[in-house]
This record gives structure tokens, sequence and C-alpha cells, in this order.
């Protein structure tokens, strides 16, 4: 059975035989409701390719110590994966969100499509951005990261088309598509962007945009997935053809 994780803020510098501090909310619910005991074995990641293993040496309320076993250094999964998620409605955006993360997609970039039902705006958008950061953080702990992905601010349309100029192969997921997912060719390294719709489905300009940016518009089969699933179908259905999932 995999150790169980939590993120710290970093671990620059960390050896064998040194002692790392976790403190804050990490710490609180570790030992309050996890119940965390002087002895249990764990990880801890700075979310950003370092792994420690090691065991618990002290515990306080808002605290615990980690006496350090190994240390890890863990290069980047390539290719990366961008996924730019249109605003879903409810809760099924924290949904996408916690997939996503949990099959390895490196950036997570909402966006307010033409036909997005959900509004992010002022202090709801704050709200939102930081629950989909803490859904993200959540599943990466869970998965057992070590790295874990960005949460971006939300992006304009305008945005989301300068993205695509800046990665190695861009596709949009679209139920009119005539070229199938599997005909795309991808990369072994570099960066990958899927781009997913609202509930409504993509106008025809967003659509033209994107793909004169340099996307192109793909189709997952006759099923219509949700905007919440969607994402995942089609980031698996990629890493399977990749290195990072035997392909």
């Amino acid at each position: 059975m995999t150790l169980p994780q939590h993120l710290v803020a970093s671990l620059a510098g960390v050896a064998a035989g040194d002692t790392v501090t976790v403190e804050g909310d990490e710490a609180h619910h570790a030992v309050v409701v996890r119940r965390l005991r002087v002895g249990e074995p764990l990880q801890l990641t700075d979310g950003v390719g370092r792994v420690v293993t090691g065991d618990v040496s002290a515990t306080a309320k808002r605290e615990f110590d980690v006496l350090v076993r190994e240390v890890e250094e863990l290069p980047e999964p390539s290719p990366r994966f961008t996924v730019v998620q249109a605003l879903p409605k409810g809760d099924r955006g924290e949904l996408a969100v916690e997939v996503l993360t949990e099959i390895g997609v490196a950036r997570i970039v909402p966006w307010a499509a033409a036909r997005s039902v959900a509004v992010w705006k002022g202090e709801r958008a704050a709200k939102a951005h930081v629950k989909w950061q803490a859904t993200a953080r959540e599943a990466a702990k869970q998965s057992r990261r070590a790295w874990h992905p960005d949460v971006e601010p939300l992006a304009t349309t305008d945005a989301v088309a300068a993205l695509i100029g800046q990665v190695d192969v861009a596709v949009v997921l679209h139920e009119e598509a005539t070229e199938p997912l599997s005909a795309l060719a991808l990369p072994r390294d570099g960066d990958i962007l899927v781009l997913v719709g609202p509930e409504g489905g993509l106008t025809d300009d967003e659509v033209a945009r994107f793909v004169g940016a340099g996307a192109v518009a793909v189709g997952l089969g006759a099923e219509v997935l949700r905007t919440s699933t969607a994402g995942v179908a089609a980031v698996s259905a990629l890493l399977a053809r990749t290195p990072r999932w035997g392909g």
C-alpha cells in the first residue's frame, strides 16, 4: 500500500537524516483528523518533483516533524498536458479538476466560453478559483503525484487562443468534427493542449478562432460526453499513446 502524502512549501536542500516540520492546516488535518502518530511512515512533497519518505518523530495540534529516510528528485512527466476547461455548472467543475489531476494533467485553465452557464465574476471568481486549486491539491496528494498541477485564473477566449500558439499540439473537442482523436500525430515530449467546451457546446466563432490559432478540431465518437468528463476521456486516450502510459 502506498504511503499517505502531505504537501509542504519547499524541500530544497533536504537530505536523509534531516527533520522536516509540517505546519498549519496541512498538519492540523493530519494530526487531528487523520490522527497521525509518532512512528508512522509517510511521504512529503513540494509539488515540483521532490519527494521525501520518512517517519513521524513528533506531533502537536498544528505541526508535526518527519525524520527523513530518503529523498527523490523526480523529473516532470512528459509530454505535459494542459486542459482548458469551459466552466461547467454546479459542482462539476471540481469533478473535472479532480479527475484531470488524478490522471496527471500538468495545467488546468478555467475558461469563460460564450455558452458557459456558470459565471465567474468578482469575489465569486476568486472563491471559485481557490476551490479549484484546493480540489487539485487534494487530488494530487491522493494520487501521490510528485508534480502538482497548476490551476490558472479564469481565461478569456483571447487568452486561450494565445495559449494554443505556445504548445506543440492543441486539440478542440467538437462533436461536429470529422477527424477522430485517434488520427492525431503526437510528440513523445513537449506540450499538448486539450480544449473542452461547455454544456451548450462551442460556437462556430470559437471553433474558427481556435483552429485559426493552430488547433485541430477532433471528435470523440458518437457518444456525447458531459463537459466534466470529456477532458479526462480525451487526455486518457492520448496518454495511452505516449511513453507515460506505455504507448
